[in-house]
């Protein structure tokens, strides 16, 4: 029997090529390009994904490969899950992870609803990750490529969906995707990379938040470590832990923001030592190699997409919360990233930074 198979198509060279792998492994294939937003609503860049003229380039592989093809309208469910989490966490004086919620709740959430409604039995998309099988459980594991592995963003993928999932390239180059493509003859080969927020290509996150909330973020007070009053700032929406540029002050020395207090309406900065820290508390977490963590255990630790993992040691708290203690002292751990935990290639599991 040919299994059925729906691709996420954004209209990029990755999407496509996976398209082109899975028809070539004998699925059932059709193509889905999902509309998350209308970019009327955002700051257009060249950067900016999801307009008229990916759809275009995902309808144009798509008849090249002799699939079908379809656009589904997703805007209700983006806006609540991820760009109303997006905003409430920087609300809170966190920094959200929107991709990550992205994959949670839209393309292996929604979009594998969406499948089974059409009798498809998986969802796969263009991520560069790896699914096993091993005793009976599904594992998550990096992609072949380091310089691409999206395994973080992907951590919240529980059995169900890791089952019914296919990640094509988890096991290519970003180089031998694009000649793929060019072999192919794709419309998109040499199409740059989509950014990581697709809904603030141009990386003002503040403004986007208050064209979102119609809401004015009062000025505060900058103080050092001691409470001393040191500038004001401009609204808290603004600062994120570890950051120094965009102050706005004159100080005789660099200075980081190490805390961003809502009770005090305050923007606490320190020098660069003062934001390393060796411990964390996670929270909604999701175990992907176990079930539950029975006894503390040795992994690596990712606290940022872009960052290395570093060596740690983990135990659950509670259902829903770890503790990670890092061997090394580690710069600028930020509520609202995600903590992903790996053993080797294996990602373990991870979740939210209090």
């Amino acid at each position: 029997m040919i299994k059925k198979a729906i691709i996420a198509m954004s209209g990029g060279v990755d999407s496509s090529v996976a398209a082109y792998i899975i028809k070539n492994r004998g699925y059932d294939v059709t193509g889905v390009t999902l509309r998350l937003f209308d970019n009327e609503d955002i700051a257009r860049t060249e950067k900016s994904c999801c307009s008229l003229s990916d759809v275009e380039d995902a309808k144009s592989v798509a008849r090249r490969l002799g699939i079908e093809h379809y656009t589904f309208n997703f805007k209700d469910d983006f806006k609540s899950q991820v760009i109303d989490r997006f905003v409430d966490a920087y609300e809170h004086c966190k920094t959200p992870n929107p991709c990550i919620d992205c994959n949670r709740y839209i393309k292996f959430k929604r979009l594998a609803e969406r499948a089974r409604e059409l009798d498809c039995e998986y969802v796969a998309t263009g991520h560069y990750a790896r699914i096993t099988e091993e005793n009976g459980r599904f594992l998550l594991k990096k992609g072949l490529d380091s310089t691409k592995d999206q395994s973080y963003v992907l951590y919240s993928l529980t059995q169900t969906q890791l089952r019914h999932t296919l990640f094509p390239l988890g096991g290519l180059s970003k180089n031998e995707v694009r000649d793929i493509a060019k072999e192919q003859g794709f419309i998109n080969a040499q199409k740059h990379d989509s950014q990581d927020i697709c809904f603030v290509p141009d990386g003002d996150y503040a403004a986007f938040i208050e064209r979102c909330t119609k809401k004015v973020y009062p000025n505060g007070n900058f103080v050092d470590l001691e409470g001393n009053v040191l500038g004001e700032h401009k609204g808290l929406i603004r600062y994120t832990i570890g950051q120094r540029k965009g102050l706005g002050l004159a100080l005789p020395k660099p200075m980081y923001v190490c805390g961003v207090c809502p009770e005090r309406n305050t923007v606490v900065l320190g020098d660069n030592a003062d934001l390393f820290k060796r411990e964390l508390d996670a929270e909604n977490i999701n175990l992907i190699a176990a079930d539950r963590l029975d006894a503390p255990i040795r992994v690596e630790a990712k606290i940022r997409y872009s960052q290395s993992a570093m060596p740690a040691t983990v135990w659950q708290t509670d259902r829903d919360r770890i503790h990670v203690e890092f061997d090394e002292p580690q710069r600028a751990i930020t509520g609202g990233q995600a903590v992903v935990l790996y053993d080797g290639e294996t990602v373990v599991g991870g979740g939210t930074i209090c």
